[in-house]
């Protein structure tokens, strides 16, 4: 089955489960409720892709990219994302995403994201070097912190 999967493929609950799928196109494909647990999808080009509960229980999405997939209640769990091109994806906020493996670029978005909107709640004061390392991420500076903590990004090329 490998071999028949193109770009804009329907496999919408297939059964993926272990597939080496590295490298492979699946842009704008409809893995919806797809079995994907422990599948090789390092590499793969899942941009614009359908992943509605699909099943990524310790799949290898290392530098896969992401971009603009429907993450809305996959399971992640122990999944390996270090690398994987996330932006403008819909990150699941559920259980389904504990154990996932991120990197720091990763992290740095998340939190920039979760603090943009959660800054008015949040207790107490950052400090610095922790602004600083949220401030890091791509391109975005977190302008509630630079207005409520009185926060001066150190300048970047």
């Amino acid at each position: 089955m490998e071999n028949e999967i193109k770009p804009y493929s329907n496999l919408r609950g297939a059964d993926l489960r272990g597939a080496n799928l590295q490298e492979a196109d699946l842009r704008g494909s409809n893995l919806q409720e797809a079995d994907l647990q422990g599948a090789n999808l390092q590499g793969a080009d899942l941009r614009r892709a359908n992943l509605h509960r699909a099943d990524l229980w310790e799949a290898n999405l290392q530098g896969a990219n992401l971009q603009e997939a429907n993450l809305l209640r996959a399971n992640l769990m122990k999944a390996n994302l270090q690398g994987a091109n996330l932006d403008f994806s819909c990150w699941p906020l559920w259980c389904g995403s504990q154990g996932v493996k991120i990197d720091e670029k990763q992290a740095k978005q998340l939190l920039a994201h979760a603090f943009n909107v959660a800054i008015e709640f949040w207790p107490g004061e950052l400090t610095q070097e922790q602004l600083r390392w949220i401030n890091s991420f791509h391109t975005i500076q977190t302008k509630e912190f630079k207005e409520v903590k009185n926060y001066e990004p150190t300048s970047r090329s």
